[in-house]
């Protein structure tokens, strides 16, 4: 089977499943009316300060998987929610920032820069239309960008890299990721020790488990939902909680202000935003490529290498980055919403995550099964059909349709979710905690992993009391698994040599690489902190 064949196959898994409703007697799929509901539930968490799309996608996945339960028909609908989530969170994340100078994640932060005196000088529909198409526009070329390259970065990685060199590249990931995420390279090798700490409890091919203690509860592990769960989101929420307990009531609610001038993007409008957007668009997507790294840092370069290019071209009346500037938020956004489709890059080619979203279509696959993302899904046999390969394409036309909803429909729907600001946190801090253990406990059905997931939960807190990031934790627990058991194989296939990853030649340049950025980092943020 050919290219076509694979990619025809993906996109009837995906209008041609099992039908849920018929409109005017067309019949729509699962899959696709779930990548609809994931989509609005994305905006309204993303235009709601305090959540996140990592936030509904985990409440979210043990719940569709009880509801869909594990067999290989489950992964479409469940995944393509997944994704809608992920593509609707990011364009509704402008939403809080713009409107009330409340961004609702780190990345958005710069969007409120110039969102918000955009807002407060009467321009705030302007605003989130330029938000809504610098966005959208990002995130398209982005997904264009994972289409053409994970599948070529696959088939490299399964022609050249054995045993040895895909031990040596997690290692190098996980190097990585601890490395550029926070401000603290020791903090974040800590937190990935951590993580790999709790992945090997109970695990490996002993006669015993492991650091189990000699008790029942530990001797099968920490289940990955309690884990995951309870360090981001728990450890978020109680956080959360102490902030509000610490924090003075705001005091009183600004003036309203009336809207001035024309509101509509007209095509003015984009051509003079255009380079920024494209910039900031390429900027995003090779960030997004290397794992770990995240929007955050997108939107920061795409706002600061764009402000450079404005100051030199922009006329005397224009206001300046920080001010007001419509391209100020057409860079920021354009940055970060071009990292979600390139974060799925190394997920799909290699089954390493780059980001807490890519965390749960990883987990996702992981529960249902059927599907092991990595350089086997992209494996064409001309006598057998691949289903992961069937899988992988629909996973791109569901974001696709992601991204054709969050042109046509995204846009209205983000402009209405402005009244999510108005929950208090100390009404929506206990929801989102009853709901999280609710989902865990509807996929583990046993208390103890209810008291893991609190567990991990205050490990999640003192993390962020400490200044440390979770995200090492998460990405080295899940891929904790997987590097022992390819560092077990490697050994086993060179004939037990203790020094496999250095005897080849790209294991050793790996190993160097995972030294060097470590190093890198520290004399980096060294300089930094001087």
């Amino acid at each position: 089977m050919g290219v076509f064949d694979y990619i025809r196959l993906g996109v009837l898994a995906v209008f041609g499943g099992p039908e849920m409703f018929s409109v005017l007697g067309v019949p729509i799929s699962i899959t696709l009316a779930m990548i609809l509901f994931g989509f609005l539930l994305g905006i309204a968490t993303g235009a709601t300060p305090g959540l996140a799309g990592p936030v509904a996608m985990a409440i979210s996945l043990p719940i569709l998987i009880s509801a869909f339960g594990f067999t290989p028909d489950a992964l479409l609908p469940v995944m393509g929610f997944l994704i809608g989530v992920m593509k609707g969170a990011t364009v509704g994340g402008a939403v809080p920032a713009i409107l009330f100078n409340t961004p609702g994640t780190p990345d958005a932060f710069m969007t409120t820069l110039d969102g918000y005196p955009m807002a407060r000088g009467g321009r705030a529909g302007k605003a989130l239309r330029i938000a809504h198409f610098s966005s959208a526009s990002g995130d398209t070329f982005s997904d264009v960008v994972l289409i053409l390259c994970a599948p070529f970065l696959a088939i490299l990685v399964e022609s050249y890299l054995d045993l040895p060199e895909k031990t040596a590249l997690l290692i190098l990931s996980l190097a990585f990721i601890s490395s550029v995420i926070g401000n603290s390279v020791g903090k974040g090798l800590i937190s990935m020790g951590l993580g790999l700490f709790a992945s090997f409890v109970g695990t490996g091919e002993d006669f015993y488990p492991r650091l189990s203690m000699g008790t029942q509860s530990l001797a099968g592990g920490f289940p990955v939902t309690t884990a995951v769960l309870g360090v981001l989101i728990l450890g978020e929420v109680f956080k959360g909680i102490e902030d509000l307990r610490s924090e003075r009531r705001s005091g009183a609610a600004p003036e309203p202000v009336m809207e001035r001038g024309d509101q509509r993007l007209n095509r003015g409008d984009i051509g003079r935003l255009a380079p920024y957007i494209a910039r900031s668009a390429l900027i995003g997507t090779a960030i997004g490529a290397l794992p770990g790294i995240g929007s955050t840092l997108a939107a920061t370069l795409g706002y600061s290498l764009n402000r450079n290019r404005y100051e030199r071209v922009k006329s005397t009346d224009d206001p300046a980055f920080g001010t007001g500037a419509p391209e100020g938020v057409a860079a920021t956004e354009a940055a970060n919403s071009s990292v979600s489709g390139a974060n799925l890059i190394p997920v799909l080619s290699l089954g390493i995550p780059g980001n807490a979203a890519a965390v749960f279509l990883i987990l996702a696959a992981e529960s249902i099964g059927g599907f092991n993302p990595g350089p086997s899904v992209f494996r064409f046999s001309a006598d057998t059909v691949n289903p992961e390969l069937v899988i992988a394409f629909g996973l791109f036309t569901a974001m696709m349709l992601a991204n054709l909803l969050n042109w046509t429909v995204g846009g209205v729907f983000m402009r209405s979710m402005g009244i999510m600001i108005r929950v208090p946190k100390h009404i929506l801090l206990p929801i989102v905690l009853l709901l999280t253990l609710t989902a865990i406990y509807v996929q583990e059905t046993r208390m103890e992993a209810m008291w893991f997931a609190i567990a991990f939960g205050v490990l999640g807190y003192f993390m962020r009391r400490l200044g440390m990031s979770p995200l090492p934790f998460v990405i080295a627990f899940l891929l904790g698994g997987k590097l022992e058991e390819t560092a077990r194989q490697a050994f086993a296939a060179t004939g037990g040599d203790p020094f496999f990853l250095v005897t080849s030649p790209v294991a050793f340049a790996f190993i160097a690489l995972s030294v060097g950025v470590i190093v890198f980092s520290l004399r980096r943020k060294k300089r930094a902190g001087a």
